[in-house]
C-alpha cells in the first residue's frame, strides 16, 4: 500500500519565523478588496445593493421611489396573493388547462413580496445590531453592578474581621 507525506508548507510560512519574539516583524494583511472582482470565473462587486426589479426583467407591482409605506405595501401584496391563490384553485377545479397563467402571476407577487423584504434588510441589521449592543450595555452594567456589592461585601466582611480581631 503506498502511502504519501504531507505537502511542505507554503513558502511564506517563513515570513513569520520571528513572529514569537516579535509580532511586529509579520508582514501586514493585503488591503480590502473595492469594487468588482472575479472569484471562481464569477464577476462580483462589494459594493451591496440591491438591484431593482425592473433590472431583473421583473414587473414592479408596488410604487417605485424612496418613500415606500413597506407596511402597506406588504398587506396590499399578501391580500392580491391570497386573491390569486383563491383564483387558483377555482381555475383547478372549473378549467385545469387555464392555470398557467394563474401561477405566473403568483410568482410575480411572490417575487414582488420578496424584493420589498430584502430592501428591508439593512434597517433589520441596524436594529439588530443596536439590540445587540444594547444587550451588551445593560450585562456590563450589571457586571458592574453585581461587582460594587461583592467588593461592599467583602469589605463588610473584612471591618467585621477586624473588629473581632481587635475584641480578642
Amino acid at each position: 500500500m503506498a502511502t504519501a507525506t504531507y505537502p511542505p508548507p507554503p513558502p511564506y510560512y517563513r515570513l513569520y519565523k520571528d513572529y514569537s519574539r516579535n509580532p511586529d516583524s509579520a508582514p501586514a494583511p493585503p488591503p480590502p478588496i473595492q469594487g468588482p472582482y472575479v472569484l471562481y470565473g464569477g464577476n462580483y462587486t462589494t459594493d451591496d445593493v440591491l438591484p431593482g426589479l425592473e433590472e431583473q426583467g421583473v414587473r414592479q407591482l408596488y410604487p417605485k421611489g424612496p418613500n415606500i409605506d413597506f407596511k402597506k405595501e406588504l398587506s396590499s401584496l399578501n391580500r392580491e396573493l391570497q386573491l390569486h391563490l383563491l383564483e387558483l384553485a377555482d381555475v383547478l377545479v372549473e378549467r385545469p388547462s387555464q392555470y398557467a397563467r394563474r401561477v405566473e402571476d403568483i410568482s410575480l407577487i411572490f417575487k414582488n413580496l420578496h424584493h420589498l423584504l430584502n430592501s428591508l434588510r439593512p434597517h433589520q441589521a441596524r436594529a439588530t445590531l443596536i439590540h445587540i449592543l444594547e444587550l451588551q450595555i445593560q450585562r456590563r452594567k450589571q457586571a458592574v453592578e453585581d461587582i460594587k456589592r461583592r467588593r461592599e461585601e467583602a469589605q463588610r466582611l473584612l471591618k467585621e474581621a477586624v473588629g473581632n480581631l481587635d475584641g480578642q
